[in-house]
């Protein structure tokens, strides 16, 4: 079959898919449904697969001697949001189509777009790496699909259990699939939350009594406010810190003997969690616990196969600001996939069948050069 033709029938193949995906709720630690749904799907088409808890994992190892590669991309989504224009599983297409017309500025028709929650976030990656590991089944190339749970709650059972128990040691680099325009990200930072205590002593007001554990978070504040980091990503740029919450008190006249803050920190690959968090609390008298250690900043290596292919197909890379599944695993890769990261966690989601039919025909190109 001609690589067009073969395109056009992968695309309509993806797109019914999807379809039936959206239409069943599939929020983190509840993907029993949809992960069956895909599993059947596959089977009914000879891609043989294995089911691990409500992951996805096939395998076309043609010479373990050799290179593998590994597409990943993520089958549950979050809660809908409440302000949703049509139903997030089972859309009106033609109130959809009026809907996301008004938000691209121009008209698209229901046959256009697959609207609803992750169909964009990450269900289109999910349906285009199926289309491209079909591909590739015949090829002389080691590639394996994997098709994560729990990827937006950051659960052990999803990437995190798979790669230490399964993968790592088998692939060698990755495609991770997010939206991201089909742009490649070749750097991604990390995410650190630090719930910070200031520890003062109670007193009343008006004799001006105690130790105010207010100021004391007011004064760490102000360090973290004007502290810098002396590692500079040359991907990422500097380390991001912000106070995003601040709570004490219990009366008007009392002098609070607690302040708690939060502090929300996007690191950079120069750094590792545990230094971030060792060089704040040496200029922070509050007490700082880490919500999660765990999130780390990820980067495509030096002198990566994949940067390479990005850059001899002319492909625009950046440094993306979201995490993903890539902080999950240790081998060389990048993240690329269909649909628009800005719509993501909100509502009306949706991917157009062009940004399918696109990705499908640009993974193909890439992975033959890589």
């Amino acid at each position: 079959m001609h690589m067009t033709e073969q395109i056009k029938l992968y695309t309509a193949e993806a797109v019914e898919l999807l379809k039936e995906m959206v239409a069943i709720p599939s929020p983190s630690f509840s993907e029993d449904a949809v992960c069956s749904h895909i599993s059947g799907w596959m089977s009914e088409r000879g891609i043989v697969h294995e089911r691990i808890g409500n992951n996805i994992v096939a395998e076309h190892i043609v010479d373990p001697s050799m290179p593998t590669l590994m597409l990943c991309a993520h089958i549950d989504t979050v809660s809908p949001s409440s302000e949703y224009d049509f139903d997030p599983y089972k859309p009106d297409y033609s109130k959809a189509a009026e809907v996301i017309s008004g938000i691209i500025g121009k008209a698209v028709s229901e046959a256009d777009i697959i609207p609803g929650l992750g169909s964009n976030d990450d269900g289109a990656s999910v349906v285009s790496m199926l289309a491209v590991y079909r591909h590739f089944m015949e090829s002389d190339r080691n590639i394996i699909l994997v098709l994560s749970c729990e990827e937006e709650r950051s659960g052990k059972d999803g990437m995190t259990g798979l790669w230490g128990a399964r993968l790592q040691g088998k692939v060698d680099i990755a495609i991770v699939g997010e939206p991201t325009c089909m742009k490649a990200a070749t750097a991604e930072r990390g995410l650190l939350v630090i719930d910070a205590t200031a520890h003062g002593i109670s007193g009343h007001a008006a004799r001006n009594e105690g130790k105010n554990a207010l100021y004391i978070a007011l004064e760490d504040i102000d360090r973290l406010r004007k502290h810098e980091f002396s590692k500079v990503s040359p991907r990422m740029g500097k380390v991001n810190l912000n106070v995003t919450q601040i709570n004490a008190g219990s009366a008007h006249n009392v002098i609070p003997d607690s302040c708690t803050f939060v502090i929300d920190i996007r690191p950079t690959e120069q750094y590792t969690n545990e230094e971030i968090l060792q060089e704040l609390q040496s200029i922070c008298e509050s007490e700082l616990k880490p919500r999660n250690l765990s999130n780390r900043s990820s980067a495509t290596w030096e002198d990566s196969p994949l940067q390479k292919a990005a850059e001899a197909l002319g492909i625009e890379t950046f440094s993306s600001p979201t995490t993903s599944d890539w902080m999950r695993i240790s081998c060389d890769a990048i993240k690329m996939g269909p649909g628009d990261s800005s719509r993501s966690h909100r509502k009306n989601e949706f991917v157009t069948t062009d940004e399918i039919s696109t990705a499908i025909e640009e993974y193909i190109k890439f992975i033959s050069l890589v």
